[in-house]
């Protein structure tokens, strides 16, 4: 197959989930097909995807002038946009020039199919085109915003996650009819996108992780360490955060007085910064470049998001590496684990906390529940094995699209 790739935001470094999951599928799928990557991008990524030129057949990445998130500069754009109809996440990506560009490259080449990944990069492709498409969702994100609505305290806040809620809900949608397969990555997230569009028009492949890369390392962890891993740019994980130091973590402390809690990911915001800097039991990261060191020294990884969807590569890369890991419902949703037997779900504070403290006292049961969460994901959710289940949604979208209009539905649902 010869697959154009479309991708905002940039796909390297491997600093978030959802580049995580498109690098692996992308790596995998260049070893069988000819890849074709085209990206645009914050400046500053431009030079981090030098590397795809040895994967990819060819690469054509697009640096953007984007506005520091929660800048004042990108303030003002949003309140430039706020009457376009369109969510401002969508928006901010759009540039005629790229669109002009792709709609050139699709002149020139031919391409057996073309992938959309996230909605962020729909605005951009040329949905006219003969050529088939497919959306990629990593997440349901109009649930995204939602949740932020549902969870906001601030006045402000609330508006601006309503009024993103209610755009990317239209958006989401129109771009759920144009494709010709959306790929989800949950069957949560396909039940609520079959309530757009037909079932036989949706696809799941579930997230992976590389077992080889993510080991067990049982000698380094360290007593009493709780580890979060994520991107801290990435409104969901910040919330999260917020959340756990100022409702769960007092509850674990006055039962383990010796707790600390290592918090690993990119661009923490100066809020969370003052707030860490009040308490020498949190330590932030920043931007590492190996996250295995920090997930091994954990004693406990847990995961206390109240907002997302999609499924976290956070909980897999954890469970590769045997740790026990405690989640919220949320967190852990759209993941085909068992709270009990892989990890532990909790919602409410106090549930959350007696979760933790349980597997801080007791380490033969964070060995069984970090065996089974190992044992899980090596046998089923190996990137080479999601891979191939991609390929197989493409190959049927390539064939559906070559059948008669009153075929496609049998052969998109096999």
């Amino acid at each position: 197959m010869r697959i154009l790739w479309v991708k905002a935001g940039g796909l390297l470094p491997l600093d978030s989930g959802g580049r995580i999951r498109s690098y692996n599928l992308v790596r995998e799928l260049a070893k069988r097909h000819r890849v074709t990557f085209f990206g645009f991008h914050a400046q500053q990524d431009n030079a981090a995807h030098a590397e795809l030129n040895h994967i990819c057949e060819r690469v054509l990445c697009f640096p953007l002038e984007l506005p520091e998130p929660k800048s004042l500069v990108e303030f003002r754009q949003y309140a430039t946009g706020i009457l376009s109809g369109e969510p401002h996440s969508v928006r901010k990506f759009y540039r005629p020039h790229v669109a002009s560009e792709l709609r050139a490259l699709l002149r020139k080449e031919t391409y057996d199919i073309l992938v959309s990944d996230f909605v962020f990069a729909a605005s951009v492709i040329p949905w006219d085109i003969p050529c088939p498409k497919i959306l990629f969702t990593h997440n349901v994100e109009a649930t995204i915003w939602k949740r932020h609505y549902d969870v906001a305290s601030n006045p402000l806040w609330k508006l601006l996650s309503w009024r993103e809620w209610r755009t990317m809900e239209r958006t989401e949608n129109g771009y759920l009819k144009k494709a010709d397969l959306v790929v989800a990555v949950s069957n949560a997230d396909r039940d609520v996108f079959s309530r757009v569009i037909p079932r036989e028009k949706l696809a799941v492949i579930p997230t992976g992780v590389d077992v080889d890369f993510f080991q067990p390392r049982p000698a380094a962890e360290e007593e009493n360490t709780l580890v979060f891993t994520g991107s801290m740019d990435w409104l969901p994980n910040e919330d999260g955060m917020f959340y756990f130091v100022e409702e769960i973590f007092p509850r674990i402390s006055r039962q383990v007085p010796t707790v600390k809690l290592i918090v690993v990911g990119r661009k923490p915001s100066r809020r969370l910064k003052a707030l860490a800097a009040g308490d020498p039991r949190i330590e932030l990261t920043g931007w590492v470049e190996d996250v295995r060191p920090y997930l091994a020294s954990g004693s406990v990884c847990i995961v206390p998001l109240r907002v997302g969807s999609g499924t976290r590569l956070k909980i897999f890369e954890a469970m590769s590496m045997g740790k026990a890991v405690v989640s919220t419902t949320i967190g852990a949703e759209g993941l085909p684990v068992k709270s009990g037997s892989d990890v532990l779900l909790a919602d409410a504070p106090e549930d959350f906390a007696t979760c933790v403290v349980r597997l801080l006292r007791d380490k033969a049961q964070r060995q069984r529940l970090g065996a089974a969460a190992r044992h899980l994901v090596e046998n089923k959710f190996s990137w080479f094995s999601v891979a191939a289940e991609f390929e197989a949604a493409m190959e049927r979208c390539i064939r559906a699209s070559h059948q008669a209009p009153e075929a496609l539905r049998e052969l998109l649902s096999r």
